[in-house]
């Protein structure tokens, strides 16, 4: 059978695994959404387990209600959070990290890219040894092997011997790794910025347009208005 070609925007597959940095997760979702984009969200039990250690909230994985995640905002932060409009929800596509039949499994399913914020060693070593164990590694697999774009964003510190291969082996696979390194030459005058600062990083390997940061070139007061 023969499909036109369609002229909405490919969507972007989002995982969430166990290293430190949910929020980042948390942000980049909110502002994705925010944007019209469409997203297909996947999270293993490890990155459950430090969304609730990080940000004090107790996710479902089987019966996953987004809107916990994405309007959650720590103590620590001063943003405002407005309510994003029903057909941002309506584009965010939860799948279970034990469903092999969901589309990001497939080849076939076209995507923008797939970022893994945050990257926990373990799932980095799976992606980088081809050795799947959930959804979240497989979906990488497939983004490297269809020669799309993957971005991996590893937390850790100090990094061993094998963490550093382990990225050199993606690296050289087609993906990008991009630390949760925030940089302080933007404006920065609260945790929101810091955290905000990665995500600017990750959207623009995407080609995705954001102003949540000044950039190099811009007066430094600090990050932009979405939502």
């Amino acid at each position: 059978m023969n499909r036109e070609p369609s002229d909405r925007p490919l969507p972007l597959v989002v995982a969430i695994t166990g290293a430190s940095g949910a929020i980042y997760a948390a942000r980049l979702l909110r502002v994705l959404l925010a944007s019209g984009h469409q997203v297909h969200l996947t999270i293993s039990p490890s990155g459950a387990a430090v969304i609730k250690q990080e940000l004090g909230l107790e996710i479902d994985l089987k019966g996953f209600v987004p809107a916990a995640l994405i309007d959650h905002r720590p103590d620590w932060s001063t943003r405002a959070l407005p309510a994003l409009p029903a057909s941002a929800w309506d584009g965010l596509h939860y799948h279970h990290h034990q469903d092999y039949f969901t589309p990001i499994a497939s080849g076939s399913f076209l995507t923008r890219g797939m970022v893994v914020c945050p990257c926990s060693g373990s799932t980095m070593a799976g992606i980088a040894h081809a050795a799947s164990t959930n959804l979240v590694q497989r979906a990488a697999e497939v983004h490297l092997k269809e020669r799309r774009r993957l971005v991996v964003v590893p937390r850790e510190t100090p990094l061993s011997s094998f963490a550093i291969e382990n990225m050199h082996r993606i690296s050289q696979a087609g993906g990008t790794v991009l630390p949760a390194m925030p940089g302080w030459y933007h404006g920065v005058k609260s945790l929101d910025d810091l955290v905000d600062f990665v995500v600017s990083r990750i959207l623009d390997q995407f080609g995705i347009d954001n102003a949540i940061i000044s950039r190099w070139d811009g007066a430094a007061e600090g990050g932009g208005s979405l939502p």
